[in-house]
């Protein structure tokens, strides 16, 4: 590999390639060539990965089942064994505390890595310290993982999917704002489906298009996030590799066997899904402000709903009272397939629940 900058660059991002199916075929050798799922079979599952050989026929991460089945039916589906996959991921990690005290996981199979110089525990190039790690990897776990060597986290993340599976790509900061251009707005971390909707609604669709905007004009369209999209756009990030990320919430759900539309039954499914929120934040002494709904019609369509309590909860009957009152304006005769709940805003439990939340306030 060539690149001016490649010894002068130290923000990685990993990225373990289709983790779990590729954990399935190291365990399974008569599998490599197979295209494999990994998901919960049956009419209500999703896919949680599907390997290269499967992508090929168009399954895809988050997909329905059947309709991966559909598209691959030759597939192999395999249920997930989050055990195992943990197992390996613990091993992934320690391998790159090997390199670097600081390592912030994502999930099981991606990280972020700072390799600069008096971080490192190895005084290598990072981009050496990179290539050895893959290949640790390969040889002592039995998967690939494909690597991304940048300035910043986005644009790490950005490079290591630049040419998976088992690639290593760099972007440097002098082609960073000329690489992100003709790229579409999507790209960017923070716009999903909905701010993409709007932007191009303004006639916006690729980056190139929001560079030509004045600092101004971001913060006057899009508020606070527009600050950090005015950098990002240019290839600025200035977000620190944390490798002791907070929880920023706790949440459950459940997919149903079939859709369900009746109101009294959407209720009943929400009881114990709050109770498991808090059995949650009891174990990890958390608390929090906002609840969250979450609903998923028929068609797949996401609906989320927040409600800010007036004092931080842990307990299960304020969390399920709140839920209630968002699902009822929600259950209006529409079939939903999944619901869940979850609580933002977290903070230490003894910050949490005063006591006149339980008996008549004072006069």
């Amino acid at each position: 590999m060539r690149h001016a900058e490649l010894l002068d660059l130290s923000i990685a991002h990993i990225d373990c390639d289709a983790f779990y199916a590729s954990v399935e075929k190291r365990d399974n050798p008569s599998l490599m060539d197979k295209p494999v799922i990994v998901g919960h079979p049956g009419g209500r599952g999703v896919v949680t990965t599907a390997c290269y050989v499967a992508r090929k026929f168009g399954p895809r991460s988050a997909m329905p089942m059947f309709k991966a089945l559909e598209l691959c039916p030759h597939a192999v589906v395999i249920p997930p064994n989050m055990a195992k996959y943990k197992q390996v991921s613990a091993h992934i990690r320690a391998l790159f505390e090997k390199a670097t005290p600081l390592v912030e996981p994502l999930s099981l199979d991606e990280a972020y890595l700072d390799l600069s110089s008096g971080i490192r525990l190895v005084e290598r190039p990072a981009a050496v310290l990179l290539a050895r790690l893959a290949r640790a990897i390969r040889r002592e776990v039995g998967i690939t993982v494909s690597v991304g060597l940048s300035y910043n986290k986005f644009l790490a993340k950005m490079a290591s999917d630049l040419d998976k599976p088992e690639g290593f790509s760099v972007i440097g900061r002098e082609e960073a704002a000329a690489f992100l251009a003709p790229r579409p707005v999507t790209a960017l971390f923070g716009i999903g489906q909905a701010t993409a909707a709007r932007m191009a609604r303004q006639g916006i669709t690729t980056i190139a298009q929001l560079q030509s905007l004045p600092e101004a004009e971001f913060m006057a369209r899009w508020g606070r996030f527009g600050r950090r999209l005015a950098g990002m756009v240019h290839g600025i990030d200035t977000r620190a590799i944390n490798p002791d990320r907070p929880a920023k919430s706790v949440s459950t759900e459940t997919t149903f066997a079939r859709d369900i539309s009746d109101a009294k039954a959407l209720a009943e499914a929400l009881a114990p899904l709050a109770e498991g929120v808090a059995r949650r934040l009891e174990r990890a002494r958390l608390a929090g402000r906002t609840v969250v709904l979450k609903l998923k019609t028929g068609d797949f369509k996401l609906l989320t709903r927040h409600h800010r309590l007036s004092d931080p909860t842990g307990r299960a009957e304020i969390i399920l009272r709140a839920g209630l009152a968002l699902l009822d304006r929600q259950a209006d005769g529409r079939a939903f397939r999944l619901i869940g709940i979850g609580i933002t805003d977290l903070c230490p439990a003894e910050d949490a629940d005063p006591p006149d939340l339980f008996g008549p306030r004072p006069a």
